[in-house]
């Protein structure tokens, strides 16, 4: 899968899992945060959607990891993040 099938398919699972159903992939910018001033998730938003990606990418985010802000900071990160996992 290349990036940009990758960004796709996180921002789809992002609509669904959080169901964002007046937003569309393409509303979504890659670079844009997901918390706060951008997308404006919060924390429960955060949780529900590592479940969603474990389920649909088969990789999980550890609880504890301080690398999990910098992983969920934007579409972008994401990718970079579940490409790197899924090699």
């Amino acid at each position: 899968m290349n990036m940009e099938d990758l960004k796709l398919e996180i921002k789809k699972v992002i609509i669904s899992s959080l169901e964002l159903e007046d937003m569309k992939p393409e509303n979504i910018v890659d670079s844009e945060p997901l918390f706060g001033a951008g997308l404006g998730l919060d924390s429960i938003d955060a949780l529900e959607l590592g479940i969603a990606l474990k389920k649909k990418f088969g990789i999980s985010f550890s609880a504890e990891s301080s690398q999990n802000k910098k992983h969920f900071a934007s579409v972008d990160a994401l990718a970079a993040y579940i490409s790197g996992e899924l090699k």
